[in-house]
């Protein structure tokens, strides 16, 4: 990871954030609630989850609030509220570009 910054947000890095909007969890707490606003479509799996939960907090898009046992549950930072409002407004004017794209090839 070192300095790398984040310079694109993948789909499971997107819902990530956008589950983390309503409070702190866990991991598998993520994990789940990506899975069921998803239908399913999107599972996290361990390795992807933890990889980018520890790339966030190194990023400080995301803050270790506490741990109960093994579990380490985190909270979003301004910082992470920020990036998914970018993300959410930069997929929304992708969207707004391909329906002005289709309606062109008609």
């Amino acid at each position: 990871m070192g300095n790398k910054r984040i310079k694109v947000v993948s789909e499971s890095m997107f819902y990530t954030l956008m589950a983390f909007l309503h409070g702190e969890y866990s991991g598998a707490e993520i994990a789940s609630m990506v899975e069921k606003l998803t239908k399913g479509r999107v599972r996290l799996g361990p390795a992807t989850l933890y990889t980018i939960l520890g790339r966030f907090e190194e990023d400080q898009i995301l803050m270790q609030t506490r741990t109960e046992g093994r579990k380490r549950i985190y909270r979003i930072t301004d910082k992470g509220i920020q990036m998914y409002h970018d993300e959410r407004e930069r997929l929304a004017q992708c969207l707004a570009d391909a329906a002005t794209w289709e309606g062109e090839s008609k």
